[in-house]
């Protein structure tokens, strides 16, 4: 999964290097499937990087650091519908082939790709964890005491692209993608809990606590420019 974001983030920038006067600027949305909604750090969003094959087909990427408000972790025993996973920064690399139809006014474009994903400043919501905890195990109290592996994530996206150009070499966009991917997280550690002060410890089994997935699934919505035609 690392080898796969390092080829995804080498492409990126050796795109821009090669294409750059077909850059773009865009703020992005992105409205995680269990999580909490999430937006880009201002200036950090660099999309719309071309390297085109011909006037209709090419390959497009770009990067976007997000503020994740919080991610859903499937793949646990126990199961929650608010984010186990807290916020942090998330930084997004994608790289989709496209498919594109218009004229030198407006453009309608498909894509469909791959994307790398990188969290930082990670952390665990134990607030989340302890609820869905008690819920699991039929418990008054529960408290978890966790360490994680937290590693690189990759998945699919598609989406299309709505291009007007209000000028020349200055074009608005309306992009929305839907990604379907995330990273994978490995659990250790107890938690401890009970009822009527009857309490107990449970050790994690690393065969069902090592595969974990933090979430990186849901709807992107950017809105944007690009500089060159």
């Amino acid at each position: 999964m690392s080898r796969l974001f390092t080829v995804i983030l080498f492409l990126a920038l050796s795109g821009s290097m090669l294409k750059a006067q077909n850059v773009g600027v865009s703020v992005s949305f992105f409205f995680p499937k269990g999580g909490e909604f999430s937006i880009p750090v201002s200036p950090l969003s660099y999309r719309g990087v071309a390297l085109p094959f011909s006037d209709y087909i090419g390959i497009q990427t770009g990067g976007t650091l997000y503020r994740m408000g919080g991610q859903q972790i499937s793949g646990l025993p126990f199961e929650s519908n608010k984010p186990m996973f807290g916020n942090n920064l998330t930084a997004f690399v994608p790289l989709e082939l496209y498919f594109k139809v218009g004229n030198k006014k407006s453009a309608f474009t498909m894509k469909a790709g791959v994307f790398g994903v990188y969290s930082f400043f990670t952390r665990l919501n134990y607030g989340n964890i302890d609820r869905a905890i008690r819920v699991y195990e039929g418990w008054e109290v529960a408290n978890a005491d966790f360490t994680y592996k937290y590693l690189p994530g990759w998945g699919y996206q598609g989406g299309i692209e709505l291009l007007y150009y209000v000028k020349r070499n200055l074009g608005l966009t309306l992009e929305i993608n839907y990604l379907y991917g995330g990273s994978n997280i490995d659990l250790a550690g107890s938690y401890t809990g009970g009822n009527a002060g009857v309490f107990q410890t449970v050790q994690l089994d690393p065969a069902s606590y090592q595969k974990g997935k933090v979430e990186f699934t849901g709807l992107e919505i950017s809105l944007g420019a690009i500089f060159g035609n």
